[in-house]
C-alpha cells in the first residue's frame, strides 16, 4: 500500500488526491492543511458574492470524502510543527500544494504606510481567514485606489461598492459585513499601468461592475484613445476585444450622478504613496505610453489620485518552506514534471503541484492537468518508494509529536456551527472568523 501526504487542501491539493486514487486502486492519501477548514482559496479567496464559483466546494468535498482520502486539518508543516524531514519519514511520498501565499510588492516609497494593504490581506479579512483580523482597512476612508487590473482587483473594487442588501445573503463574517455596509468610501479608482486591451480581468467580472446599484462606472475616453487597439479592436483575441467593447460603452455613457463612482484608469504607473498625518492619503502615478513592443514607457508626467485606502493587486508570489528547495527568481520549488529537484537532482518521494510548482498562472481548472502530471510522476516512482518502511497510521505519530489533527468530522462540526450562526443572525451560512471559534466548533461532538 502506497501512503501519500498531500500538503494543502485547495484545488491543486484536492485534484492531486483525486488523480492518485483514480490512477492507483491501492494508494491511500492524507490531505493535510494548516487550517482546520479545507478548500484553500475556494473558501478564502473567491469573492463572497460569487456563489457559482464557490459551489466548486461541492466537487472538492466529494474528493475529500473518498474512502481512500482523509482530511487532516490544523497540521502545521515547517517551523513550529511537523518538519519536512519528519513528514517524509511518515509517508512514502509527500506532495506540496502550497499555492502562492503572498503578494508581489510595488517597490515604491510609501508602500508600507498605514492604510496601504495587499489586496490579498483585504480579501482574507472579508472572507474570514482566521489569520486576517480587521486592521482598520476602512478607517476614515472616503476614496480608495486599487492598483491592478486583474480579477482580484475587480473583486475588491466590487466589494467596496456593495451595499448591505447585496452583502447580507453571502457567507461574509458579520463584522466584515457591518464594516463594509457602513463604509464612507464613495470613490474607487482601479488603476492599471498598461492599456485597456492588456488588462487581465475577464469580461464577465468586468461587466459585473456595471450592474452594481447606485454606482456609476466612469472611463476616460482620452485614456482609451492612447491604446491603438481600442481604436480598432478587430485584431484582438476575443476576450480582450470584449473587454474593450465594454469599456468603450462606459466611456460613451455619461455618469448619472449615483452616490458611488468606480473610475477605471489606464496608462498610470505607481511611483509613490503619499502620507498625511502618518497615514496614506494619495498615490502618485507616472503617465505611461505604449512602447510599440507590448509594454509601456514612462512619459515624465505625473498625476496624484486621492485615496485613504490603497489596495495593491499586482500578482501573487510563492514563499519558501523550510526544508524544501526554493527558486527566489520564480517563486517556485524547482521540479521536473512535479518531482522536486535538490541541487538539480530528483529528490525521491518529494513532489509539488499547483502554483508552487508552476507559478501563479491559470485559473482553478488549470490545476487539474498540473495535478495529474505530478500524480503520474509519483505513481511511476511508486515501486521504489514503497520499499521505505512507514508508520501504519501517521496520525498516531502526529499526535505523539503534539499535533492533534482536525478530522473530517471536525470540519463538519464547523459547517454546522456556521449554519447555526447564520440562522441566529437571520442570514444563511456565516463564516466563523477566528481560530478560537473554529477550533472550538471543530472539537464539538455531534449531538
Amino acid at each position: 500500500m502506497l501512503r501519500v501526504a498531500v500538503v494543502g487542501s485547495g484545488p491543486s491539493g484536492c485534484y492531486t488526491a483525486q488523480s492518485l486514487v483514480q490512477l492507483d486502486p491501492d494508494v491511500r492519501v492524507d490531505v493535510l492543511d494548516r487550517l482546520p477548514c479545507p478548500y484553500g482559496l475556494v473558501r478564502y479567496g473567491v469573492a463572497p458574492d460569487h456563489e457559482k464559483i464557490k459551489s466548486l466546494q461541492n466537487n472538492l468535498r466529494a474528493i475529500l470524502e473518498h474512502d481512500r482520502v482523509r482530511f487532516l486539518g490544523g497540521v502545521q508543516i515547517g517551523p513550529g510543527g511537523v518538519t519536512v524531514t519528519r513528514l517524509r519519514e511518515l509517508y512514502h511520498a509527500v506532495v506540496y500544494c502550497l499555492g502562492a501565499a503572498t503578494d508581489r510588492r510595488l517597490g515604491i516609497p510609501g508602500e508600507d504606510l498605514p492604510g496601504s494593504w495587499s489586496a490579498t490581506r483585504f480579501v482574507s479579512w472579508y472572507s474570514a481567514h482566521p489569520d486576517a483580523a480587521d486592521a482598520g482597512f476602512l478607517r476614515d476612508a472616503r476614496s480608495a485606489v486599487v492598483i491592478g487590473v486583474g480579477n482580484v482587483a475587480v473583486d475588491v473594487t466590487r466589494m467596496l461598492a456593495r451595499g448591505l442588501a447585496e452583502l447580507t445573503p453571502t457567507d461574509m463574517p458579520q463584522a466584515a459585513l457591518t464594516t463594509l455596509a457602513d463604509s464612507k468610501v464613495t470613490e474607487i479608482h482601479m488603476v492599471g499601468r498598461r492599456g485597456p486591451s492588456q488588462a487581465r480581468f475577464t469580461t464577465k467580472e468586468l461587466r459585473e461592475l456595471g450592474t452594481l446599484p447606485e454606482t456609476d462606472v466612469v472611463v476616460d475616453p482620452a485614456e482609451l484613445a492612447l491604446d491603438p487597439d481600442c481604436t480598432d479592436p478587430s485584431a484582438l483575441p476575443a476576450p480582450q476585444r470584449r473587454n474593450v467593447e465594454v469599456l468603450r460603452g462606459w466611456a460613451e455613457t455619461p455618469p448619472t450622478g449615483a452616490p458611488r463612482r468606480i473610475r477605471l484608469r489606464f496608462f498610470l504607473r505607481p511611483a509613490e504613496l503619499l502620507p498625511d498625518r502618518g497615514r496614506v492619503a494619495a498615490a502618485r502615478f507616472e503617465r505611461t505610453a505604449p512602447d510599440g513592443r507590448g509594454g509601456v514607457t514612462g512619459t515624465g508626467r505625473f498625476e496624484v489620485i486621492e485615496g485613504q485606502l490603497i489596495l495593491r493587486s499586482v500578482g501573487y508570489r510563492g514563499v519558501p518552506l523550510e526544508g524544501l528547495p526554493f527558486d527566489p527568481a520564480t517563486g517556485t520549488v524547482p521540479n521536473l514534471s512535479g518531482r522536486v529537484l535538490r541541487e538539480g537532482a530528483i529528490a525521491p518521494g518529494e513532489y509539488v503541484a499547483g502554483w508552487i510548482k508552476r507559478g501563479p498562472t491559470g485559473v482553478i481548472g488549470t490545476n487539474r492537468p498540473c495535478a495529474k502530471e505530478t500524480a503520474t510522476s509519483l505513481l511511476a516512482d511508486a515501486p521504489a518508494l514503497t520499499q521505505q518502511a512507514v508508520a501504519d497510521d501517521p496520525v498516531a505519530a502526529l499526535r505523539a509529536a503534539g499535533t492533534d489533527p482536525v478530522a473530517w468530522r471536525g470540519w463538519q462540526s464547523i459547517e454546522r456551527a456556521e449554519a447555526d450562526l447564520g440562522a441566529s443572525l437571520g442570514r444563511t451560512v456565516v463564516k466563523l472568523p477566528d481560530w478560537d471559534s473554529l477550533l472550538a466548533a471543530a472539537r464539538t461532538e455531534t449531538p
